[in-house]
């Protein structure tokens, strides 16, 4: 004769001498047995049983291995960046990558001097000044950047009131950039591509450096010109003509536009863009025995 048990054990696979030996938690379960045996001494393993346990217990959170970040793990590409941004000599890929990061961070600077379009002018602007000046060369048209639009926004209401304003608040677009750097991009080119060799390579920074001197002057003495020029001539005639008019100068202007192309051109020193011009190597006259 056999007899089954059902009773509630634990989901698990146990083997027990006895029903009464397993033991029951308190959690529903369902076990099976095998048909016990009426004949120990015939065969005593048959009165062993085997209990499945059919509950669920759900597992927590924090028992499921997980894998924890270490100080270390940041070290190779933080390490792998800083080696990229301080190539020297500067690369296509040290050079978006610098103005990616560059952009991101100065992002609310940027959307208030210029447009969507103009934004994108000038990274193309930034990343190849940084394949052919290096991060000097990036922080020079960055300040002239920063000069030239906060002169853009000096007394913006009047200017607006006076219908001589910049369009869009002064935020220029893509033909500002371009126009801005055109002189400068060519530079930037010939120095990329080494014409002129060795000799020249300088001469084409020193170029770069005074074609946004000069834009920033002109910018600066427009703006200001705007803003508190009293008395404004034409160049061609020199009659005394409104402000805002095209090709008009002032006095406040110019002293304006001239302070801060010298600023300019002082800190393109002070970065090492414009110390290492010697005309001796580009200009050697020789004059014939007397």
């Amino acid at each position: 004769m056999a007899f089954f048990l059902l009773t509630p054990t634990s989901f698990s696979c146990s083997v027990l001498n006895s029903p009464t030996q397993h033991n029951i938690n308190n959690h529903p379960k369902l076990s099976f047995f095998t048909p016990l045996n009426l004949n120990p001494n015939k065969n005593p393993n048959k009165n062993k049983h085997f209990c499945f346990n059919l509950s669920y217990k759900p597992t927590k959170m924090s028992e499921f291995p997980t894998a924890k970040a270490s100080p270390n793990d940041l070290v190779g590409p933080l390490s792998g960046a800083i080696n990229l941004v301080q190539s020297n000599p500067a690369t296509w890929q040290s050079a978006i990558f610098s103005n990616v990061v560059i952009f991101i961070l100065g992002s609310p600077i940027l959307v208030s001097g210029l447009s969507l379009s103009g934004i994108v002018a000038a990274f193309l602007l930034g990343t190849l000044t940084w394949r052919s000046f290096g991060p000097s060369g990036f922080l020079l048209v960055a300040t002239y950047f920063v000069i030239g639009t906060a002169a853009t926004k000096v007394k913006m209401a009047q200017k607006e009131a006076q219908g001589v304003a910049e369009k869009r608040k002064g935020r220029r677009g893509p033909g500002s950039v371009i126009g801005s750097s055109a002189a400068g991009c060519v530079c930037a080119l010939l120095s990329i591509y080494g014409i002129g060799g060795k000799a020249l390579s300088q001469l084409w920074q020193l170029g770069f450096v005074a074609s946004f001197c000069t834009k920033l002057s002109d910018t600066v003495s427009s703006e200001i010109g705007k803003a508190y020029g009293k008395t404004t001539y034409l160049v061609t005639t020199f009659k005394v003509v409104p402000r805002g008019t095209e090709g008009a100068v002032s006095v406040e202007g110019t002293i304006a536009g001239i302070l801060a192309s010298v600023l300019l051109a002082f800190i393109g020193c002070l970065i090492g863009q414009a110390d290492k011009y010697n005309r001796s190597n580009y200009l050697h006259i020789s004059l014939p025995d007397c």
